[in-house]
């Protein structure tokens, strides 16, 4: 058994004792008087140090709901709860300034933070570079670095904020096949050492398989929990690999019956 199905919200075998690091409760998000939900009734508990895959087609409100757990959106309807009141978010894009070094954008984020020390925050800059492996780019300026090591200085200054919860809003979409395989490497052994609790948004089935402990599957118009599957397979995981191909499969035709569903 490589999944285990679960249809009704929430956490598939979360510990009620344990505060999620991520609640949303009934959350529902219009972006105009009188129109159609984007969101409608979202209840998903993500557990600390789980690592949640949220997949559907263009247009079911992913997006707008990892915008609202990062609070860059209110919900219409509805409570959201983060651990320690914040989260993390790395975008699609790096979202770099162009005018600072690779080690300047994270000491931003640290001064953000709240660090006063510039020793401590060279330190802490320093520790996260060589985290994500990017120990010599320190002064290197984000034109001077590949689309993969913007994606890991990107990385490095969402880790520095320090929250228990990162959200990635398809990160590694842009990048090329070899480059992002290389990264769903990367992202799997922070993720496993530094015990985050990690919300990714994809378009791409199989990265959600490689990737996710559980996949959350939304509809369209308005975006619902649609199904829900805890990965049994263990990593590493390759996106090549047999079981990761054949729950890739059988996830794809949930996917494509809920855009057919809607007309999509």
């Amino acid at each position: 058994m490589t999944a285990t199905i679960a249809t009704a919200p929430g956490t598939p075998g979360l510990d009620h004792q344990v505060q999620p690091a991520v609640r949303l409760s009934g959350v529902t998000k219009t972006f105009r008087d009188g129109g159609a939900p984007v969101l409608d009734g979202i209840d998903l508990d993500v557990a600390p140090g789980e690592f949640v895959c949220l997949l559907g087609a263009s247009g079911c409100g992913k997006s707008t709901l990892l915008s609202i757990a990062a609070d860059l959106d209110k919900p219409t309807h509805g409570t959201v709860e983060v651990a320690q009141g914040r989260a993390a978010l790395m975008f699609q894009e790096s979202a770099l300034f162009p005018w600072l070094t690779a080690g300047q954008n994270i000491d931003l984020a640290l001064r953000l933070r709240g660090l006063s020390g510039r020793r401590e925050r060279r330190a802490e800059a320093d520790r996260l570079l060589k985290l994500v492996r990017l120990p010599d780019a320190y002064d290197k300026r984000p034109h001077q670095l590949s689309g993969g090591m913007r994606q890991r200085v990107a990385l490095a200054r969402a880790l520095a904020q320090d929250s228990p919860v990162l959200l990635m809003d398809e990160p590694f979409a842009a990048l090329d096949a070899i480059t992002r395989d290389v990264l769903h490497e990367e992202l799997i052994r922070l993720w496993e050492a530094t015990g985050l609790a990690v919300v990714f948004v994809t378009h791409n089935v199989r990265e959600a398989v490689r990737l996710g402990q559980r996949v959350v599957l939304l509809s369209s118009r308005p975006g619902r929990i649609a199904r829900q599957w805890r990965i049994d397979i263990p990593q590493p995981r390759r996106i090549e690999d047999k079981n990761v191909a054949e729950l890739s499969v059988e996830i794809t035709e949930h996917l494509r019956q809920e855009i057919s569903r809607h007309g999509r």
